[in-house]
């Protein structure tokens, strides 16, 4: 019998963890292959690790909740054949601590060095930790326990970068302090303040609670982070689509018999949007610290809804080099997977620019928060019949049109108003400029 070890692959360039939700599978199981073994998250998607070989489950190495690197074994599968790929645990090495009082230097040394050969930092009950500070806190050597105690501005009291960058500046100009906690001492190079306790629920017996999904979590946080970093600021256009609308109604039914995809009016404005971004680069763009990043590529992020409500942001990579066809069948195809939960890590990064389809639900307009670290995001608001005035030569007149309205909200850091307003009025044009007989 061999040995096969199952580790957590990668799942994208940017994903260097994942936590496990659930076991699909118990020791003693009977196992095939490309069969799913357990379920994991990330910080942005749900996903399922399957085997790559047959065999029975005879270890598990991590249990639901444990946070896993990239590249770590979490499994032993023993398959049929020779061989003996046995998995190596962990070596928890033994801290010896001297009985006589230790200086500041032994006793950071000796809990930072506990704390790296007995767990990796993690989340808790309290606090979600991003991979960012997970990383910024191994590459300092802050301890869970230090960590745990670092005041954060965050949404729930939860640590952000800035907090790290602001903490380690004071830790490293003020002498070690001591912070003492139920189970051991730790020596810090500032003094930190007592978390708050947690604000009491208040509620009536007739109320209900109901529990934030893990995912509802993660978007309260990122909105929240979005505001308290960038300048929101709003611009808003009106856009008449009749001759989309009537163009899309006379080639729908064909365009399905021939390509099997329904159009929508989704990856037409996606066109549009591309084309604007091409146009105006600078929306096209990132700011880091006080740093412009110019994106080469113009990846657009589309919002759609999960089956339980959440929204998440699958991104269209190089959309400005596809056609129509290729636009409608990379929506509709990231479409349905979100609502199947089927998105995979790759699919929801690396996006530049973002929009949101506020139309779908009603809305004739909207003020949508930035995706960071993203400078703009579209709302799309719902298609209206409504009477206009129509220019002729041969004068003004009243008909019935159909018209939209698009919120175009940008961060006033980098974006000032005439490049907001020139970039959303370019997206008009496009849409107005629709050609009626255009062949697809």
């Amino acid at each position: 019998m061999a040995r096969f070890e199952l580790k957590l692959p990668k799942m994208g360039e940017s994903v260097a963890e994942a936590t496990i939700t659930s076991w699909l599978k118990e020791v003693g199981d009977t196992i095939e292959q490309d069969e799913a073994v357990l379920e994991i998250a990330t910080d942005k998607v749900d996903s399922e690790v399957p085997c790559e070989v047959d065999g029975v489950l005879v270890e598990v190495l991590f249990n639901v909740d444990d946070v896993v690197q990239v590249g770590q074994t979490i499994a032993v599968i023993e398959t049929e054949g020779e061989g003996n790929a046995t998995v190596e645990t962990p070596e928890v090495k033994e801290v010896e601590v001297e009985k006589t009082t230790p200086s500041t230097a032994d006793v950071v040394q000796t809990v930072v060095a506990a704390q790296e050969t007995t767990a990796p930092i993690s989340s808790n009950g309290d606090r979600f930790y991003s991979p960012l500070v997970k990383n910024i806190a191994k590459a300092e050597g802050i301890a869970q326990v230090e960590l745990d105690a670092i005041p954060g501005s965050g949404k729930e009291g939860r640590v952000t970068k800035a907090d790290m960058q602001a903490y380690l500046k004071i830790r490293s100009s003020q002498p070690a302090k001591t912070i003492a906690t139920p189970t051991q001492t730790v020596q810090t190079s500032t003094k930190i303040e007592v978390k708050k306790p947690a604000t009491p629920i208040i509620a009536a017996e007739s109320d209900e609670i109901i529990e934030m999904t893990r995912m509802g979590k993660l978007i309260a946080y990122h909105m929240v982070e979005s505001l308290q970093t960038s300048a929101h600021v709003q611009s808003f256009i009106e856009a008449d689509v009749t001759n989309i609308w009537n163009w899309r109604k006379k080639v729908k039914d064909s365009f399905m018999k021939r390509e099997g995809e329904n159009l929508t009016f989704t990856p037409i404005f996606m066109e549009a949007i591309a084309k604007a971004l091409r146009d105006f680069p600078l929306m096209n763009i990132s700011l880091q610290g006080d740093t412009i990043v110019k994106k080469k590529n113009i990846n657009l992020g589309m919002a759609a809804a999960l089956g339980n409500g959440d929204l998440i942001v699958p991104v269209i990579k190089n959309a400005d080099q596809l056609n129509l066809v290729g636009m409608t069948k990379a929506v509709n195809d990231l479409a349905a997977r979100a609502r199947d939960n089927k998105l995979k890590p790759d699919d929801i990064q690396g996006g530049t620019y973002t929009v949101t389809n506020v139309g779908t639900f009603g809305s004739i307009m909207g003020t949508p928060i930035i995706n960071q670290p993203q400078v703009g995001i579209l709302a799309l608001g719902a298609i209206r019949k409504v009477p206009a005035v129509i220019e002729t030569p041969e004068g003004d007149f009243i008909g019935i049109r159909y018209k939209m309205f698009l919120s175009h909200s940008y961060d006033h850091r980098v974006v000032n108003g005439a490049l907001g307003g020139q970039f959303v009025k370019a997206v008009k044009e496009y849409l107005e400029g629709w050609d009626s007989n255009r062949e697809i």
